[in-house]
């Protein structure tokens, strides 16, 4: 008995800006998360803790830092947290480039 070529699709998993609310495949987005040291960029994708997403591009960060992700995150952010979060948001493009 002839055995069957089927090619599984491989799962991309996807994720919503909580800036612009665009759903996306995860590795494109930026993952922020609520750990136990406070609110912080995760750039594995894998740190423990509730986590939410943004875009790379500032307008989705001020959105974002606005209340969106405090809300997503269910946490106040903090005085601190905010101010590393906001110095990141600053070396992101103001928008999106055509490449």
């Amino acid at each position: 008995m002839a055995k069957k070529n089927t090619h599984r699709v491989k799962h991309i998993p996807q994720r919503t800006c909580v800036g612009c609310r665009e759903t996306l495949p995860k590795r494109q987005l930026l993952r922020v998360v609520r750990a136990a040291e406070g609110v912080r960029l995760d750039p594995t994708g894998k740190l423990a803790g509730r986590g939410a997403y943004l875009h790379d591009k500032r307008s989705c960060w001020e959105r974002g830092l606005k209340g969106a992700l405090a809300n997503a995150l269910k946490t106040e952010i903090g005085a601190e947290d905010r101010a590393r979060l906001e110095e990141f948001m600053k070396s992101l493009p103001e928008a999106e480039t055509d490449g």
